[in-house]
């Protein structure tokens, strides 16, 4: 009979690689009330009421600013989402996503 030879077990380095980021941006409007983008950026990024308002008082001054960084297929989720709430209302209220640096 053969002699076997046990050989050391094969180790397999895996990598996950992480998905590319998205962040969701507000973008300032001169018509929606100061009230209901709060109450938007509470309901769909959870948000408690002093981080909503900063970050509608950063959109405010700056044009536009980041809400959340998230992966492209949430971020897009989250600013249709957004978006649509303000449309039913008949904001021009805009979220748009746009890749992470």
């Amino acid at each position: 009979m053969p002699e076997t030879i046990a050989l050391p077990p094969i180790q397999l380095e895996t990598k996950t690689k992480r998905p590319p980021l998205h962040k969701v941006m507000l973008v300032n409007d001169d018509v929606s009330p100061c009230a209901f983008v709060v109450l938007v950026l509470k309901a769909v990024f959870r948000m408690d009421e002093g981080q909503a308002s900063r970050v509608m008082m950063t959109a405010h001054q700056r044009g536009a600013c980041v809400v959340a960084v998230f992966t492209q297929e949430v971020a897009e989720e989250k600013a249709t989402l957004a978006t649509d709430m303000a449309r039913k209302r008949d904001f021009p209220l805009l979220f748009t996503t746009e890749p992470e640096d």
